[in-house]
């Protein structure tokens, strides 16, 4: 349908601009930045937000998220290097950044700098250099709300601190009696290894690198936009040992990928041996998308 094509944000990273409104983080990344200095816009009533959720929690149907894995999984969309996904990515340049005007690479390289500075394993600085890299289903014609966004489980009933609850009542899943209890096609305690998220650049990103990085890297790329759980404490019925243990790291990761923006762009001149080594390290010489 016509409406499911809409993009309704001003800005494709508008939904993170509105998680520093709704989830503010004393921990300051970014120097001589404070966290109430980020992510300021002149209407603050952020109505492209709650449009951008209305669409989300009305389209993301557990049929939707199945029909996605199955398309996008095959990888056969295009072969790239790392650097020439880069470059693809770049043309997602947001004019109407109110934080930054640097391209998505830039801002990437922000957020592994200083995952890297504060003296973090390798494997992590790589995936602060990664975890957005899911984008790029903007450029194959994804709407921005089958993209980005704060996910959430598919499948079964959907927790009231997922942000803006009541557009769910739209959502085709929600009177279904299949997917509208509290563990709808899960079992307890079967670990979120089993539980189909809404669809959106964290889990094709993990789909992505699932075979090259440490599991407490793919934790924080699968889960990061996952608020319900590592802000909200919520579906917990679902989770396992290992997904507690795992969250920690999912912890350590947000705040860098929240707080690192700042005006200055990094020196890719300077930095450059370092990352082609680092991706050379852990990653094949061509990534399929």
């Amino acid at each position: 349908m016509e409406e499911n094509q809409l993009n309704p944000l001003k800005a494709l990273d508008e939904w993170e601009d509105d998680l520093l409104l709704r989830y503010p983080d004393p921990e300051q990344i970014a120097e001589g930045k404070e966290t109430k200095d980020y992510r300021q816009y002149d209407d603050p009533a952020r109505d492209t937000v709650k449009e951008f959720y209305r669409l989300n929690h009305t389209y993301q149907t557990y049929d939707f998220v199945m029909e996605k894995r199955a398309d996008y999984l095959r990888f056969n969309r295009k072969e790239m290097t790392v650097w020439e996904a880069f470059d693809f990515l770049n043309q997602l340049v947001d004019d109407s950044d109110p934080d930054t005007d640097l391209s998505q690479f830039q801002h990437l390289l922000q957020t592994s700098e200083a995952i890297r500075q504060d003296g973090h394993p390798d494997w992590m600085v790589l995936t602060g250099l990664m975890h957005d890299m899911g984008k790029v289903l903007c450029l194959f014609g994804e709407p921005q709300w089958a993209v980005v966004g704060d996910t959430f489980p598919v499948g079964c009933a959907y927790s009231p601190k997922i942000v803006y609850p009541e557009f769910f009542s739209a959502n085709q899943d929600y009177n279904n009696p299949r997917y509208n209890t509290k563990l709808g096609v899960y079992t307890a305690g079967c670990g979120l290894r089993n539980v189909h998220m809404s669809w959106g650049h964290d889990e094709y990103v993990y789909q992505m690198m699932k075979d090259y990085l440490p599991e407490p890297a793919l934790y924080m790329l699968r889960y990061h936009s996952f608020y319900a759980w590592h802000r909200e404490g919520e579906y917990e019925y679902l989770l396992d040992d290992h997904d507690r243990e795992m969250l920690k790291w999912v912890h350590l990761f947000n705040p860098y990928d929240l707080y690192s923006k700042n005006p200055v762009a990094p020196d890719w001149e300077k930095l450059r041996a370092y990352y082609e080594a680092l991706v050379k390290k852990y990653l094949p010489e061509k990534l399929k998308f």
